[in-house]
């Protein structure tokens, strides 16, 4: 075992991980220090989004949409099935196995890229050395040409709502249930919070999201929020805006004591889930005399293309500014490995999709309406509805609307911003385009087949004209 190498990486999830396959491809020798220990205590590969996060939250959606078909709709396509009953533990036990098999993919492409996994913690120390402290045994320091920090994020915890790890949950918590609870709370109605409410929802749990501000999914363009909205609460989920939780109490249920516009109020829950963010998860990650250059919050800073303020030392991922999504930070470090090889590796900020696993999904890229007219840009709206499209009305799946933004002037797609069916799909051909800097007549002169839910995007370019074929302009 070594203790000289081109790159050290700390921290193996997207981020970590593909950057230092990349660097390896590249022909640099590397190793990766992760100190991540899953539920059954054995170290893993792959960070939060493989083993807590986006894969095991995909796989509880997949399972409990499957189960909401059967119990609500198969029966309108003629399938009728009867005495349908939930396993949750079976549930459970298929998304450990969907984690497990694709962690231990990331350690067979460390092993061809002759990758180090290092089981442990890792600091940064001056003059790009790095200590590692593994899980068992003596501390020990490594030399690197370069360092890449991408130790990710950790849920945020609130003083009202204290973690216990059973009746009060984080996100990771949400996912280990062993049985449906009869009334699920959530602190937080964003991206985790819907997705984990969906999750429970669709298996019977009453479920509520309290959410502190007043406006839903304010990242979201508001047309395309307000239509999600109608749709996840035509589905039983209750959302409250502008609630502030002051106080849980725990008994035989658990008070959720909140405050909004109509004064306090309490919520009984059989469990609750605490989801109101991520901070960066740089606690001792770097000694003080490295004098690595963070700021408040305890992001790392970094320039345009993720050099921190000690040369050859990086930080990609959920550390340093920027929306916290796993294709960025893969993105990140695909770019650091490159220009460490020196190669002209970029990232476009500008067109980073967005995604909200819920059904019907949200998707998103570039500017939304609102957005634009804060910036004083001229521009033109072309929207279409999936109820006008042939597939999503054999799909049963009728619901949602594709938004295309285009400046007013020049064409150019600015943003492309749609609720519907498949929207995590379809939102990769936006992304191209605006990758291209293509515009609204160029998607809408571009032949989409048919019947296919991607017609939706169609028809909303050529809305953006009003030209729209199968909608009144």
């Amino acid at each position: 075992m070594t203790d000289t190498y081109d790159v050290v990486v700390i921290g193996a999830g997207p981020a970590g991980y593909v950057g230092a396959i990349r660097c390896a491809q590249l022909g640099m020798s590397v190793a990766v220090i992760d100190e991540f220990i899953r539920k059954d205590g054995q170290p893993s590969l792959g960070g939060t989004c493989l083993n807590v996060g986006c894969i095991p939250s995909k796989a509880l959606l997949d399972s409990s949409e499957h189960y909401h078909r059967v119990q609500s709709e198969l029966a309108g396509h003629g399938i009728r099935v009867e005495g349908t009953s939930l396993d949750v533990p079976q549930m459970i036990k298929r998304k450990d196995k969907v984690v497990s098999d694709l962690t231990g993919g990331i350690k067979q492409l460390f092993k061809a890229n002759q990758i180090e996994w290092l089981q442990g913690h890792g600091k940064l120390l001056a003059e790009r050395q790095v200590e590692f402290t593994p899980h068992k045994g003596k501390a020990r320091t490594l030399s690197a040409g370069h360092v890449l920090l991408a130790t990710g994020s950790r849920p945020i915890e609130i003083g009202a709502a204290p973690l216990d790890g059973d009746r009060i949950v984080d996100s990771a918590g949400a996912q280990e249930f062993s049985e449906v609870p009869k009334r699920l709370g959530v602190i937080g109605a964003g991206v985790i919070g819907l997705e984990m409410g969906s999750v429970w929802n669709r298996c019977g749990s009453k479920v509520v999201l309290l959410e502190a501000q007043d406006t839903f999914l304010s990242a979201v363009d508001q047309q395309v929020a307000r239509e999600a909205r109608k749709l996840f609460e035509k589905q039983g989920l209750e959302i409250k805006l502008g609630c502030r939780v002051t106080d849980t109490r725990k008994g035989k249920t658990i008070s959720v004591h909140y405050e909004d516009s109509d004064g306090k109020s309490n919520l009984q829950v059989d469990k609750l889930v605490v989801s109101v963010g991520r901070r960066p998860y740089t606690d001792g990650l770097a000694s003080e005399d490295a004098d690595l250059l963070t700021d408040e919050r305890g992001f790392v800073h970094v320039d345009d293309y993720c050099e921190t303020n000690i040369p050859g030392v990086y930080a990609v991922g959920d550390v340093v500014r920027g929306p916290m999504l796993a294709h960025k930070g893969s993105e990140e470090g695909v770019m650091v490995a490159e220009r460490i090889a020196g190669h002209a590796g970029h990232v476009n900020y500008e067109t980073i999709p967005w995604v909200i696993y819920t059904d019907p999904e949200i998707a998103w890229v570039g500017r939304t309406e609102g957005q634009l007219k804060a910036a004083g840009i001229p521009h033109r709206s072309g929207t279409f509805g999936f109820a006008a499209t042939g597939r999503a009305r054999a799909m049963d799946r009728a619901d949602g609307m594709v938004k295309i933004l285009a400046h007013a002037e020049t064409d150019r797609i600015l943003g492309v911003h749609m609720v519907g069916p498949q929207a995590s799909e379809l939102i990769a051909e936006a992304t191209l385009a605006m990758e291209y800097e293509a515009s609204a007549e160029d998607l809408a002169r571009t032949i989409h087949a048919h019947p296919t839910l991607s017609e939706a995007v169609h028809e909303a370019a050529l809305s953006v004209h009003k030209r729209a074929i199968h909608k009144a302009n």
